[in-house]
């Protein structure tokens, strides 16, 4: 078939990457116009228009890809049907008209669990132990189309969205390929949704990476994790300015602290369960449970590994007396955790450990007091 993708960020790629490797046709490429970056001076083109242009592809750039000359150029192409992965802009109908077939969505849930912009991010915050990603006709609701194919992958303790968000845009990529195999040949069937087992999951804001302290060890660890690496989840330190923070480790036997207060461990921990790998020097060594081979069905959503993947975190249990001297422990509503890395405001991300160092605070000190 002759096709039309939508895409931006590096997600997107890989779905691009599988299409040009397939036998359908790529005839040209939507993407976001170049935006600035942090210093806000170059700009930048995004990852799928960079990957277009590597391998000679037409890109579209528009400001509204529903404006009516943009309509006017998509229609011109002919198009079978359009491929769409994390474009970034609402697709009008008179635009989704302008395909043979239809636009095919690739959305990173199980639909109709976490419609919306962050569905990696908040399955990850609400706890579920099981992800997935779904292909869907894209209609006028937000990802309420009927749906092609599914496939399932299981949410890791020590996942953050990152991790989760690469894993389903790899896996993903060959899902997309036979949903639109399928569409062409007329095999697809896909599957309206329903009412049953709806949420909605809402962009992240600078709120809700705000980390607190007086939640259980639990929730500010998958908190962090899933907004890591965007938005970014920050506390305040003791001095009332902004710090973010990198994933942390529950440690379920440490000497209390309240909410908040910060100090170096002591060793008198027995237990440590990871929650997020931890840069060289940090004193953490964060497990990763990988789940083997996974096999995708991509119709019917089932995975089978041979794992029970119950979503608790793996104990790890150290011989060495000191083995968490180095840790830099926060209290929370249940159970400390340890810091992972840390990136005071205008600096680079380093160590918790070597920012304590640095930051001379006494064991009274209290992270997101300000």
């Amino acid at each position: 078939m002759r096709l039309i993708f939508a895409g931006t960020p590096q997600i997107a790629v890989p779905t691009l990457e599988a299409l040009l490797a397939s036998e359908h046709e790529v005839v040209a490429v939507i993407t976001q116009p170049d935006a600035r970056g942090k210093r806000g001076k170059t700009l930048h083109p995004s990852p799928v228009k960079t990957a277009a242009l590597q391998h000679g592809l037409t890109v579209l750039t528009p400001d509204q890809a529903s404006a009516p000359e943009v309509i006017a150029q998509i229609a011109a192409l002919e198009a079978d049907a359009a491929a769409v992965v994390a474009y970034g802009q609402i697709l009008k109908p008179e635009l989704l008209a302008a395909v043979r077939i239809a636009w095919v969505n690739l959305h990173f849930s199980l639909l109709p669990q976490w419609r919306g912009a962050a569905p990696v991010q908040r399955a990850i915050m609400a706890g579920d132990e099981v992800s997935g990603a779904s292909t869907f006709v894209i209609e006028q609701g937000l990802d309420t189309g009927p749906v092609i194919g599914t496939l399932t992958e299981f949410i890791r303790p020590t996942d953050t969205s990152g991790d989760l968000l690469a894993r389903l845009g790899d896996a993903g990529a060959p899902l997309m390929v036979q949903s639109l195999t399928a569409l062409g040949t007329g095999q697809a069937s896909p599957v309206s949704q329903g009412g049953d087992g709806v949420s909605y999951a809402h962009k992240l804001s600078r709120d809700d990476a705000y980390v607190r302290w007086d939640l259980a060890a639990h929730v500010v660890d998958r908190q962090i994790r899933g907004c890591t690496p965007a938005p970014g989840a920050w506390t305040t330190l003791p001095d009332g300015t902004v710090a973010k923070l990198g994933p942390v480790t529950i440690v379920p036997d440490a000497v209390g602290t309240v909410p908040g207060q910060v100090r170096l461990g002591d060793g008198g921990s027995a237990t440590a369960a990871p929650s997020g790998s931890a840069p060289a020097g940090s004193g953490l060594h964060g497990h990763s449970h990988d789940g083997d081979t996974q096999d995708r069905d991509t119709h019917d959503g089932h995975t089978d590994d041979g794992d029970t993947h119950d979503g608790r975190p793996h104990e790890r249990h150290p011989t060495d007396a000191h083995a968490f001297d180095d840790l830099v422990l926060v209290g929370t509503g249940t159970h400390s955790v340890a810091l992972s890395w840390i990136a005071a405001a205008g600096k680079k991300p380093m160590p918790a450990s070597d920012w304590w160092r640095g930051a001379r605070l006494g064991d009274a000190a209290v992270l997101g007091e300000s």
